[in-house]
């Protein structure tokens, strides 16, 4: 990829992230959340509770409240875009290619197809202070998602 276009990409994403942290999409409380995590990043204060309505094995609605860093505000906005709907497995899965794409360098353009509209993120691995702002929505979902499997277990 040329040095101009990749640059126009970078403004491109930098923008999404800027849009998502100022407008941030499924933002507030959601009525019959089925779980429900609150998440602390220690280093810089982010704080983020997600909600998620599990029905039928499948994330059916999703929203998040918080306070945070634009990188913070933005990865949980994209996340609840992009697990709404999903199937619990598809959800875990997404976490997983999500959360290596943020703690390693992603060169294979696979990868990043793989993860769709996240891979503005792609770039966060390269600020380590920033990998846990990033990653904090997504340790949530694994958390609501492990913590429903349980649930079911039980009944």
């Amino acid at each position: 990829m040329s040095g101009h276009v990749r640059e126009g990409m970078a403004g491109l994403y930098q923008e999404m992230i800027i849009d998502h942290a100022h407008n941030p999409r499924n933002f507030g409380d959601l009525a019959g959340a089925t779980q429900t995590v609150d998440v602390v990043n220690p280093l810089c204060g982010d704080r983020l509770t997600l909600q998620l309505d599990l029905t039928d094995g499948t994330v059916a609605d999703i929203a998040f409240q918080g306070s945070g860093c634009a990188i913070s505000q933005a990865s949980a906005s994209l996340m609840t875009m992009a697990v709404k709907g999903l199937p619990h497995s598809e959800a875990l899965t997404l976490f997983s290619r999500v959360h290596s794409m943020l703690t390693t360098e992603t060169v294979d353009e696979p990868a990043l197809v793989n993860v769709g509209k996240l891979a503005v993120l792609s770039g966060v691995w390269e600020y380590p202070a920033r990998v846990k702002c990033a990653t904090l929505a997504w340790q949530a979902l694994r958390n609501a998602l492990e913590a429903g499997d349980r649930q079911d277990e039980k009944e």
